[in-house]
């Protein structure tokens, strides 16, 4: 019987079909990529080099967004590890007031909670050598100094 009432209100025209039942309404993603352009990509990109002099002088956060294993298995000692699936119940421990830069190891991740975190108000970057990048400028003198101007260590 509910077969041949739904059946009815099909043919009547009373049920609309459920692509049609909600205006659709742009997301914050959807006016992230309207508004994309050349600028954007370029600045949504940093580097080691450049990341390692923001954080010297604390207007950069590092956000290590790989998963927890990834972690306990090497992390640079530094910089928050917030994993990439739960970005969007820790966004309260990201200052808004600082660029956040985002890695893992690579690039594929990082770049997907820059996105993210672009169309939540941050001033967002990935890091476009990944840790493995950034690992290899922070070796020997570098990363004892490194530890030292961002108050890790005492000189």
């Amino acid at each position: 019987m509910k077969l041949i009432i739904l059946l009815i209100l099909l043919l009547s025209g009373f049920v609309v079909p459920l692509g049609y039942a909600a205006e659709v309404v742009p997301s914050a993603f959807d006016n992230f990529l309207t508004k994309f352009d050349y600028d954007t990509r370029a600045d949504m990109k940093i580097d080691s080099k450049k990341l390692i002099t923001l954080l010297t002088e604390k207007k950069a956060v590092l956000v290590d967004i790989r998963f927890p294993e990834e972690t306990k298995a090497w992390r640079m000692g530094f910089g928050l590890s917030i994993p990439l699936n739960e970005l969007p119940k820790r966004l309260a421990e990201l200052p808004m007031d600082k660029i956040i830069v985002t890695a893992c190891p690579h690039k594929d991740r990082s770049s997907i909670a820059m996105a993210y975190l672009r169309t939540k108000g941050y001033n967002a970057r990935y890091l476009t050598d990944g840790l493995t990048g950034l690992a290899e400028n922070l070796r020997g003198d570098i990363a004892k100094e490194f530890m030292e101007d961002i108050g890790m260590i005492k000189p």
